[in-house]
């Protein structure tokens, strides 16, 4: 049970149409949009903050952020709902899906490993290096970055929430692996 009781259907119009404008057709909200939901101005800064749209960094780039941010945060919520959602389209193979719960090297592009070298910095130190940095600006431009640190940051934010409110696990959602 959640340590805060989410939203339950029907909803009022406002917070229908906001869930409509972030979730696929016929789909039912998550837990934690229908949770963040029940107080108006979490919900709305939430909306506000996040960077649910598309950004300058690829699907599969942006999944290995967020799957890598969210079990190192040991958050399989926001991991599962994910790689449910986004690893078949991403091109994530299992052992990859399973690599970002792992840490394991195996099987990334050099632009990849710079990726989870950056995402385990910040996880641990909350800065990058000069050899992070510069294993970043070796493959991706500005914006490119400024994402990366905002997508860490972001997904760590929905680690605490999601963590933090003891979330049940959405039932389609993938599990960390064994």
């Amino acid at each position: 049970m959640p340590r805060i009781t989410p939203l339950t259907a029907p909803y009022a119009d406002d917070v229908r149409k906001s869930f409509d404008a972030i979730m696929p057709p016929g789909a039912d909200p998550l837990v934690l949009f229908r949770t963040l939901a029940t107080s108006q101005r979490h919900w709305r800064k939430f909306r506000a903050g996040s960077l649910l749209d598309r950004g300058p960094l690829s699907l599969r780039e942006r999944e290995i952020i967020i799957d890598r941010t969210c079990a190192l945060a040991g958050c399989e919520y926001e991991w599962g709902v994910h790689i449910t959602a986004f690893a078949k389209a991403a091109g994530l193979t299992d052992d990859q899906v399973a690599a970002t719960v792992s840490g394991a090297r195996g099987s990334w592009s050099p632009a990849e490993v710079a990726l989870l070298d950056a995402v385990e910095a910040l996880h641990d130190r909350a800065t990058l290096d000069e050899a992070e940095w510069a294993s970043l600006r070796g493959h991706y431009e500005e914006d490119q970055i400024l994402e990366v640190l905002l997508l860490c940051g972001f997904y760590r934010t929905v680690a605490y929430v999601s963590n933090g409110l003891a979330l049940p696990l959405e039932p389609a959602a993938a599990r960390f692996p064994a």
